[in-house]
């Protein structure tokens, strides 16, 4: 067949959302599209900064043990990278973490997480993925719709937003985040192009928490993709300070966790780059944070345990206080039902309630499994995309269940699993977690599985388990 002959689109990837999920799949599928089209909303800063379309990113993040292994492995050296440009690893045994059943036990920590802002993470992560060049990037871009059938997408309908009327400075104004897909005042106002047509042999959903994919789906008259709802309406306010000359924290990082039904509260506080801490204080429906420093001071005030309050005492601030509503977790199973040439990545296939930390994670795995299924079957092809949605489910399976049957502790939380299994779980896993507050063993594999780097199973291990029935 010549070039002439192909199909429409006949080798073109098109990447729904720039940010994380979509960069990092881009970056999987190269060698194996000829054209790479990442279509992104936003205008992406000349240098490291906040953007108004990752309302999330103001929050604390880090990328578990076994999330920045796949970042390495998917594009060698950048951890180095990171590092050099301020990011911090975090041993697991330098996290001063509370539990609901203790403090957790010392050991020698193997496992540890990289902790920064999520400007660095996502600009060098960009930098990375504009050396390649088969893939080009469409700012300020918005996807309005997908072409196809209800048998096959075959690409997208974009529209140029065009020069925006506000300033990003004013969109960043106010103490207080906006819902998952709401307008910010950056892009209410822009001035709209003409729809146009891009034709593509695969589409991967990288648009996040607001996806409209499902919608779009919806139009080309395909049957609802199965989905998994579960709320516990958590909450989140988050500051960046100075980090204060001579505080011991008894370690890098601390974590306050929740316990269920009576402590309903947390608080996070991570070392970032340029010398600063960033702490994260959030709370379950009903717990929530109230608005503003008054806000973040209550509830800051309200955590089980005094630490926080106590090394951010003489902390000075350096920036103000930012909320964010995540909405609800939802694991969407398109490996059930889902037109031929379509992909669905990071937060569009899972999300996940942020406060366990899985998020990031988790959107690299979808990125490696693409790029392994592209590799076995030497392109992008429908047969590529079927086998990646299904390696897509099983990567994001277990981090989804142990987060789901967490928040089901919850008795305001809506959509949660119950049932004599799942209280045999919440049983069993308590006995771990008092288990890790005095074993080094549990307390290392419970680590590992909270790290991803091991499946839940490694707790049934005999010399795992013999120590938490001793206990």
């Amino acid at each position: 067949m010549t070039s002439s002959e192909r199909a429409p689109g006949r080798g073109t990837a098109v990447v729904i959302g720039g940010g994380l999920a979509g960069l990092a799949a881009a970056w999987a599928l190269r060698g194996f599209a000829e054209r790479i089209v990442v279509v992104e909303r936003d205008r992406y800063p000349a240098e490291a900064a906040f953007r108004a379309g990752v309302p999330q990113g103001r929050h604390a993040h880090l990328v578990l043990e076994a999330g920045h292994r796949a970042l390495e492995e998917m594009m060698p050296g950048i951890k180095q990278e990171l590092t050099a440009a301020g990011a911090l690893r975090v041993a697991a045994s330098e996290v001063k973490w509370l539990s609901s059943a203790g403090w957790m036990a010392d050991y020698p920590a193997r496992m540890a997480f990289l902790s920064c802002t999520r400007p660095v993470l996502d600009k060098l992560v960009l930098d990375r993925v504009r050396t390649e060049a088969s893939i080009e990037f469409l700012e300020g871009t918005d996807v309005v719709g997908l072409l196809g059938s209800a048998g096959a997408v075959t690409g997208v309908k974009v529209r140029e937003r065009g020069p925006q009327r506000d300033s990003e400075q004013g969109s960043e104004q106010g103490s207080q985040g906006s819902e998952p897909g709401s307008p910010r005042d950056s892009v209410r106002d822009s001035v709209r192009g003409e729809v146009r047509d891009i034709a593509a042999e695969l589409v991967i959903d990288a648009a996040g928490r607001s996806t409209a994919v499902p919608k779009w789906l919806a139009e080309l008259g395909c049957r609802p993709v199965p989905e998994e709802r579960v709320d516990a309406g958590v909450a989140y306010s988050s500051r960046l300070f100075h980090r204060p000359a001579g505080v011991d924290l008894g370690g890098q990082a601390v974590y306050l966790q929740t316990k269920a039904p009576d402590a309903p509260r947390m608080g996070v506080l991570l070392p970032v780059e340029d010398d600063r801490w960033i702490v994260s204080l959030a709370g379950m429906r009903g717990a929530e944070p109230e608005p503003g420093e008054e806000g973040f001071a209550k509830h800051l005030a309200g955590l089980r345990d005094p630490l926080l309050r106590e090394a951010l005492r003489e902390a000075e601030p350096a920036g103000e206080v930012r909320g964010f509503l995540p909405g609800p977790g939802v694991r969407r199973h398109y490996e059930r039902a889902c037109p031929e040439g379509l992909v669905a990545v990071g937060d569009a296939a899972s999300t996940f309630n942020p406060v366990y930390g899985q998020g990031v994670t988790v959107a690299l795995f979808c990125a490696r499994e693409l790029r392994r299924t592209a590799l076995r079957h030497g392109g992008i092809g429908h047969v590529t995309a079927r086998e990646a949605r299904r390696a897509i489910a099983t990567a994001s399976k277990n981090p989804w269940v142990m987060s789901c049957a967490e928040d089901a502790r919850f008795d305001t939380t809506t959509g949660a699993p119950s049932g004599a299994l799942l209280r045999l779980q919440h049983r069993f896993l308590d006995k771990v977690l008092a288990g890790a507050t005095r074993d080094p063993v549990v307390t290392e594999a419970f680590h590992e599985v909270l790290s991803l780097v091991a499946p839940p199973s490694l707790l049934f291990r005999p010399s795992v388990l013999g120590a938490v029935l001793r206990g």
